[in-house]
């Protein structure tokens, strides 16, 4: 936090200062998705265009409206006759500004909280090389199959590289983060990304988006004051996510937010399948509200028969009123 900030806050009332936000919090649009970085998703897919987000008043290293949509798909190489897909990740301290009031340095992965979603196919041979850039030693820790020299819990210190180079498997929705103690430190200062491992039997086509929810202990109390989908507190209360009517929507959802022992995520107007750690082909339920424990992650798809804005939110009132809170803004078909 800001030493300006930080010498009046206690000063203020704490429920009125938190829960400020501003409207247009993201940084200037354009088209930043790289080659690798472009989802092939089918054209049958409608995807609206993204809006061009102008208000540079609090001036992020990312913006959530890009999140939302990138998938890294890594560099292809060809080594001994067999193909790598090759992700290169830099951990750094990066200052974030939370609200037009508060401001976090946060410990993060390329610029960004959370870090780059990366992408592979079941079966694939993946290469992350992370390059520790931060003052403080990190890691690598990714869920899924691999062998033991290649679990992410040795420590990397500043300036030095590591390699984790093992089989994408199995397919589902994974995670990574920082394993380094206190863990619960270092994710909830942003070392945490989403890790997507595709069945070879693709899925069917939909309008493709990731959410991670996170939370901000702003004052070091092991207490969350703030909470996030993609990194900005109320950010898609801010610039709602357009949508298609009647397009399915297939929703990456993952929880990282520590010191809380669960949350729900709720969408109104509507009902999702859910597929649990998009470890099935087919749903496994059909609800309106999930709940989910720290690293737990799920595939949700729906679409919506009508337009207009519809809220989603966790379904625990005092984290949604505290960042954790965004809208579809469903557009006619």
């Amino acid at each position: 936090m800001n030493n300006s900030v930080n010498s009046h806050f206690n000063n203020w009332n704490r429920r009125q200062f938190l829960r400020w936000g501003i409207a247009g919090m993201g940084m200037a649009g354009g088209a930043i998705l790289l080659r690798h970085f472009a989802s092939p998703f089918n054209a049958a897919v409608r995807i609206p265009e993204r809006e061009t987000d102008n208000d540079l008043t609090l001036d992020n290293p990312f913006n959530p409206t890009a999140i939302l949509r990138e998938f890294d798909y890594g560099i292809i190489k060809q080594e001994n006759g067999r193909k790598i897909r090759e992700f290169n990740v830099v951990a750094n301290s990066t200052l974030i500004n939370l609200n037009s009031a508060i401001s976090f340095i946060s410990w993060n992965l390329n610029n960004r909280v959370p870090g780059p979603t990366l992408r592979a196919t079941e079966g694939e041979r993946v290469r992350i090389i992370f390059n520790n850039e931060d003052g403080h030693s990190h890691t690598l820790h990714f869920h899924g199959t691999h062998p033991a020299e290649m679990d992410g819990v040795t420590p990397i210190r500043h300036g030095k590289t590591a390699i984790y180079e093992f089989e994408a498997k199995p397919y589902g929705v994974h995670l990574y983060h920082c394993h380094i103690a206190p863990v619960t430190r270092h994710i909830s200062k942003g070392l945490y990304g989403m890790f997507i491992v595709d069945p070879l039997s693709p899925r069917p086509p939909a309008d493709e988006m990731v959410m991670v929810m996170g939370g901000y202990d702003i004052n070091n109390d092991n207490h969350n004051e703030l909470y996030a989908f993609n990194g900005l507190p109320n950010y898609y209360r801010d610039h709602p996510i357009s949508i298609y009517q009647n397009q399915l929507i297939r929703l990456y959802i993952l929880n990282m937010i520590e010191f809380d022992p669960a949350v729900t995520f709720h969408i109104h107007g509507n009902m999702f399948k859910v597929y649990k750690t998009g470890r099935n082909l087919t749903p496994d339920e059909e609800t309106d509200v999930i709940t989910m424990g720290t690293a737990e992650r799920h595939i949700l798809e729906f679409s919506y028969n009508y337009p207009g804005q519809f809220m989603f939110h966790p379904h625990q009132d005092i984290i949604a009123e505290y960042g954790c809170f965004g809208k579809f803004n469903v557009l006619p078909a």
